[in-house]
């Protein structure tokens, strides 16, 4: 199967770094002084580390990957795709086991630097992008927020945010969104989360998404 990865021009290449740092899938490595991709299978193809490239040394390719390594775009335990929509709803049982109160997360990842932005469960759903505080602080995000939609979690001020708004628009025009929750903390620096999903949505060709913001209290309440 074909799959979208990085190519290296090795003598456009300087060996400055930059394409490293700007790789949040670990694929890339500086190698006897020249940007390697050491991991094909860690390489999501969505090419955000060619805007740091000085040179012009990176672009992308399609290539035929093997099974084991086209399994996911990014292969590391904490990157394989999880879509559960398709499953039978649960049935209700007094046998709770370890799961007192069930779910309702559909998918994986939900970390906004690992979602790929053609995953499945985005297509055709609205978005919760949920602040990392919010679901410690209020018990009823599951049910509110994240049954029935697609979720990415992010946090404003600890995240490297500078690809965030990027890659929400990548997700909103590949998924043909139309409406986005931004569930936030009720904090000044959580604010600026919904300011990233604004400028997603202006940085968009998927025009007249709707925005919703939804705060949570610091005692839960919503």
């Amino acid at each position: 199967m074909k799959r979208k990865i990085i190519n290296i021009n090795e003598d456009l290449c300087i060996g400055c770094g930059n394409c490293v740092t700007g790789c949040h899938q670990g694929a890339l490595e500086i190698i006897d002084g020249k940007a390697r991709l050491v991991r094909k299978d860690f390489c999501d193809g969505l090419g955000r580390c060619i805007g740091s490239c000085p040179t012009g040394a990176l672009s992308i390719e399609e290539v035929e990957m093997d099974k084991k390594e086209n399994k996911t775009a990014c292969s590391c335990p904490g990157s394989m795709i999880i879509d559960r929509k398709e499953e039978t709803k649960r049935s209700v049982s007094s046998n709770v086991g370890g799961q007192a109160i069930p779910s309702e997360l559909r998918q994986w990842p939900v970390q906004l630097h690992l979602v790929n932005p053609e995953a499945s469960y985005f297509k055709d759903a609205e978005t919760a992008v949920i602040s990392t505080c919010s679901p410690v602080a209020s018990a009823d995000i599951h049910w509110r927020f994240i049954r029935g939609r697609a979720v990415v979690v992010a946090c404003p001020k600890l995240d490297r945010t500078e690809n965030y708004a990027q890659k929400l628009a990548d997700i909103f025009d590949t998924a043909n969104t139309k409406k986005v929750l931004a569930v936030i903390m009720d904090v000044p620096c959580c604010k600026g989360l919904t300011e990233l999903i604004k400028e997603a949505v202006t940085l968009s060709k998927n025009k007249g998404i709707k925005i919703e913001e939804h705060i949570v209290k610091l005692n839960g309440d919503i």
